[in-house]
């Protein structure tokens, strides 16, 4: 046995947590309260399907505005703007003979 416990995010490689769905939809079904575990899994990877979806359309969108650009940066890291490095903070080598 390992020695950590096994997490069901972790093993299906999702970003949402699985196990939260998964009680979240037993506790929402009028019948029984019934649930396969693989439903869970599914809805995990739609929700990350649609958010990559949004995030990437709204980098996309931020790319023409500068105001709404400076606002993703500000609030997103590494939101798929490539950072600025001024000349001046970047270390330069020189070639030794």
């Amino acid at each position: 046995m390992s020695s950590h416990p096994s997490v069901l995010l972790l093993r299906a490689g999702l970003q949402f947590p699985v196990g939260r769905i998964h009680r979240l939809l037993k506790s929402r079904v009028a019948a029984n309260g019934r649930v396969a575990a693989t439903a869970a899994v599914y809805s995990a990877a739609i929700l990350g399907y649609f958010t990559t979806e949004v995030l990437e359309l709204a980098s996309n969108a931020s790319k023409d505005l500068k105001e709404l650009d400076i606002l993703i940066k500000g609030t997103i890291a590494r939101g798929g703007v490539i950072p600025h490095i001024h000349k001046s903070l970047i270390i330069k080598t020189s070639k030794k003979d």
